[in-house]
């Protein structure tokens, strides 16, 4: 008796999975990982994410709603494995309110406007290059030692466009990303 075939489709979609995984991983092991194999895995991370999107296989849309609790689970993970919070007087109500704010705008230009215009060239591409840029603009800000997390909630906040087919899911996710550092 021969094994069951595994389509082509069922092993993108397990490859799919197997990047998204190792994308949260990254995230909750920021912490602890250096540098230079932090790179290494997320540039292993975008070539198997290419690799499958070149294959033809895609995961089918989720609900936003399932997709934004995988981002607030990710979140959620990485703050329980990161360093220290603000201290409980810097939170004030204009903090909170800038913080929702940026998330928000960064997420329309990133999520939104630059997504739109590089979906051209394929889903990969464009969490890829909106990844990219999310990470490089936070650079002068965090410096390049907060690079490879930023690439990584970049990789997450482009999946969870793609996969939810809105730019309000990351959006979402964003905000809950940036109230939990103030508050966690």
């Amino acid at each position: 008796m021969s094994a069951p075939s595994v389509s082509i489709r069922e092993r993108s979609a397990a490859l799919e999975w197997a990047a998204v995984a190792a994308g949260l991983v990254l995230l909750v092991m920021r912490a602890y990982v250096p540098f230079g194999v932090a790179v290494l895995a997320l540039v292993y991370l975008a070539m198997a994410t290419l690799a499958v999107a070149a294959s033809g296989g895609s995961i089918p849309r989720m609900h936003p709603a399932a997709v934004v609790g995988i981002g607030f689970a990710a979140v959620w993970l990485a703050g329980r494995a990161g360093g220290t919070a603000l201290p409980a007087a810097d939170v004030t109500t204009a903090a909170v309110v800038l913080n929702l704010l940026a998330a928000m705008g960064e997420e329309a230009f990133f999520r939104k406007f630059l997504y739109d215009r590089t979906a051209r060239w394929g889903p990969a591409a464009a969490v890829a290059i909106t990844a990219l840029a999310f990470a490089a603009i936070h650079v002068p800000a965090y410096g390049v030692a907060a690079f490879p997390v930023d690439l990584g909630a970049g990789v997450l906040l482009g999946w969870q466009r793609w996969a939810s087919g809105t730019w309000l899911a990351p959006a979402a996710t964003h905000a809950f990303a940036n109230l939990w550092v103030m508050v966690r």
